[in-house]
């Protein structure tokens, strides 16, 4: 694993407590980072936290409520001096089904999340980081925001808003000390695979020029880069994670 310098740094996490926010806080504690896990499931946050050992934190959060957000910001400056990363991970992927039949309050729920969610988040990191001089965002994105995928139509309307999201904000901040940027993997096992079908997962497999899926280290090392002074000439970027599945 190549070395990152995290000395001295917090960084938020949203969805920290499993899959790609976990690996993404093992990645950045490993080179000596503390985190705040920003979680929906407090129970679930606070047992990752106890197994990252005392440079994470457990903080209770529903991303969808401006004041739940609010509140998890509070929280997490009264324990870190400042907040120099937020990595929005958090996202649901919706049921696997054709848009004239896809639910309405499950596409609402996804916009919710993976939407409003990463908004309220920048939002409201955007304005700490403006006040003390400099940061690093980084937002989930997903090759279904690039290329659509078919019976996923809220998962990459929603990915697609996010990279949308990562530029704009990336030109409003540009003449900041903050750099903002997103990464679209292709499909990484992790536990998000349990709300997708079998047929959708072998659709995104066949897709994969590579033949395999991405792993969370993978995702956990572009990130960590993304997170340091190291980047400092990309703002507003998509960075490409799809084995070879994207090439634009």
């Amino acid at each position: 694993m190549n070395q990152l310098d995290f000395r001295g740094r917090h960084a938020v996490i949203t969805g920290g407590a499993t899959g790609l926010g976990y690996g993404i806080a093992q990645r950045l504690i490993a080179s000596g980072g503390s985190v705040s896990l920003w979680d929906r499931d407090a129970d679930a946050a606070e047992r990752a936290a106890r197994a990252l050992g005392e440079p994470a934190v457990a903080v209770a959060v529903d991303v969808t409520q401006p004041e739940s957000v609010d509140a998890a910001l509070a929280a997490t400056l009264a324990r870190a001096p400042r907040v120099d990363e937020l990595v929005n991970s958090a996202g649901i992927t919706g049921p696997n089904t054709r848009l004239w039949e896809y639910p309405i309050d499950a596409w609402h729920a996804v916009m919710d999340v993976n939407v409003n969610g990463v908004f309220l988040c920048c939002r409201a990191l955007a304005i700490h980081m403006r006040e003390q001089g400099g940061g690093r965002i980084v937002n989930i994105a997903s090759v279904a925001g690039k290329d659509g995928n078919p019976n996923a139509s809220a998962y990459s309307a929603s990915k697609a808003a996010v990279i949308g999201l990562t530029k704009s904000l990336g030109k409003e901040l540009a003449d900041t000390g903050i750099r903002v940027n997103c990464v679209t993997p292709a499909a990484v096992k992790t536990a998000i695979f349990e709300q997708m079908t079998p047929e959708h997962i072998a659709f995104m497999l066949s897709r994969i020029p590579l033949g395999r899926f991405g792993t969370v280290e993978e995702v956990a090392a572009l990130v960590g880069w993304l997170c340091t002074d190291d980047c400092s000439f990309s703002t507003g970027a998509v960075f490409d994670l799809s084995g070879g599945r994207s090439t634009y």
